[in-house]
């Protein structure tokens, strides 16, 4: 007897994301219903710095299996970096699934879905280098006004330096002040030059 071929069921799982209590996300959860009525969507508040503190986000990772496709509404719901981004990209692939971004029209299991998300990491690499250029050029100009002095010294060097010279560790001076042994290293060479 013929045994019978069934396709495989892929599953569309779906992460929705807001950053605070009060925001609500059923604009989000609206659009993927109406692209994928089928998917499995779970829903986070939880602030998107990096991929830390989001247990949902890591369980549909951990549930993603060959075939599958996680979807999200905007690419900022997912990451807030690119780095973190191609980090899930790549560990999607290597479970062989795919990533779709409704919003930008985005599904990394086409070859053009790749290709835009690749270029996406490019400028936004661009924009995050050319804002550091502008933050420091705005630092050194405040330096040259007298109105930048840095982050102001928050370690106390003379209490250091006088318990050194008492004989005290580096150990013993680094917990009394709540420092760390090595800022003590710091101001004993400071000290010998």
């Amino acid at each position: 007897m013929p045994i019978e071929n069934t396709p495989t069921r892929h599953n569309i799982f779906a992460y929705c994301r807001v950053s605070t209590l009060d925001q609500n996300p059923t604009m989000q959860v609206d659009a993927i219903k109406a692209r994928y009525p089928e998917a499995i969507i779970r829903e986070e508040k939880a602030s998107a710095t990096s991929r830390d503190g989001r247990p949902v986000l890591e369980l549909l990772m951990q549930m993603i299996g060959q075939g599958d496709k996680l979807v999200v509404w905007k690419l900022d719901r997912l990451a807030r970096n690119m780095l973190d981004l191609l980090k899930l990209v790549e560990e999607l692939e290597a479970k062989g699934a795919s990533l779709e971004v409704l919003d930008q029209q985005i599904d990394t299991s086409t070859a053009s879905g790749k290709a835009f998300l690749q270029m996406l990491g490019v400028f936004a690499e661009f924009e995050t280098n050319l804002r550091k250029e502008r933050q420091l050029a705005g630092i050194a100009k405040a330096k040259e006004a007298g109105k930048y002095k840095g982050r102001p010294e928050t370690i106390d060097k003379d209490e250091i330096r006088r318990m050194l010279s008492e004989g005290s560790s580096h150990a013993a001076i680094a917990k009394k002040l709540g420092c760390s042994p090595k800022t003590v290293q710091r101001v004993r060479k400071e000290m010998a030059r």
